[in-house]
């Protein structure tokens, strides 16, 4: 498998604003009981909604593979989190503020436990096993209904206490005016799918469709995708000005355009950049299972033989 081998199986929950996905990776590295379920949405107790749902996951998990019991877990989540202190800073969808989720959840698993940012951990797993594996300074990329990023400088991931990778962000040219608009707003599968819909006065499915339209000679589709290409392209030219970008690993729904969106991105960026190295632009391998394999891989991390071999203690 793609992790190998370790001491002992671990859980991994990757919880996203619309799924939670859990597994049990045992000591082979094999994914066992996979699970994907509604991610609770509680205004009033957002952070310990979670931790139920988790608990109750991970209970499953004990009865139905007795043979591999867990010694570590990890739980990553969206938004801002520090994964030093294993806290929850803020997350807009889910509603947590400063949240303990590493403190809490080794309460109730009774394990150790690791708590990091969703992106930041797909990242770690492409960097280690997939896509991004022959690079020391990539930016992942997941563009979806919005767009998170996490960054990898000389081998290391640039957190900042959480604050590091907000792409989705960044300013952008408005290509509906003068001024300036976040990327998000014109680059993710979300914003073109309302962009062309608002504009057309036709509702669109999403963004694939508007891809598709802009193939069969839609002007309008073609525009908008192009601006979202442009929107792309010019915060990725950022990246590689401040912080020596050498490739770029696109994740998300929107990375399912392949050639449709990388080669334009690629011309793009070409276009924008000058003296700088040209990075590699590549799809995202390891696909929707990124952040629990990076999950698996951070609880791994807090194994008694992991960290004898590294002379480090427990790390959130």
């Amino acid at each position: 498998m793609v992790l190998g081998a370790a001491e002992s199986a671990v859980l991994a929950f990757d919880v996203g604003g619309t799924d939670l996905k859990a597994g049990l990776v045992d000591a082979a590295g094999n994914v066992q009981g996979l699970r994907r379920t509604a991610t609770p949405h509680d205004p009033l107790r957002p952070g310990e909604a979670i931790l139920d749902a988790i608990a109750a996951l991970a209970a499953e998990f004990a009865a139905e593979f007795p043979g591999h019991p867990a010694k570590a877990a990890c739980i990553v989540v969206p938004g801002i989190v520090d994964s030093d202190t294993g806290v929850g800073i803020y997350s807009a969808n889910l509603g947590w503020r400063n949240f303990p989720f590493g403190e809490k959840a080794a309460q109730r698993l009774g394990l150790p436990v690791s708590f990091g940012h969703d992106v930041s951990t797909a990242a770690e797993a492409e960097f280690r096993f997939g896509a991004a594996r022959d690079f020391g300074n990539v930016v992942v990329m997941v563009v979806g209904t919005g767009i998170a990023a996490a960054v990898i400088s000389d081998g290391y991931p640039v957190r900042a206490g959480g604050f590091a990778g907000e792409l989705g962000h960044a300013l952008v040219p408005d290509p509906d005016g003068p001024g300036h608009t976040i990327l998000e707003a014109v680059g993710s599968a979300g914003a073109i799918a309302r962009r062309y819909s608002d504009k057309a006065g036709t509702p669109r499915t999403g963004a694939r469709e508007v891809l598709e339209r802009a193939k069969a000679g839609d002007a309008l589709a073609a525009r908008i995708w192009a601006d979202a290409v442009d929107a792309l392209a010019f915060s990725l030219s950022q990246c590689v000005s401040i912080i020596g970008t050498e490739a770029v690993v696109v994740g998300g729904g929107l990375a399912e355009a392949g050639e449709g969106l990388l080669q334009p991105l690629r011309s793009r960026l070409d276009e924008l950049l000058d003296f700088q190295r040209r990075p590699i632009i590549m799809r995202a391998q390891l696909g929707q299972d990124a952040g629990l394999l990076g999950a698996a891989m951070r609880a791994r991390a807090l194994l008694p033989a992991a960290n004898a071999a590294s002379g480090t203690g427990t790390r959130r």
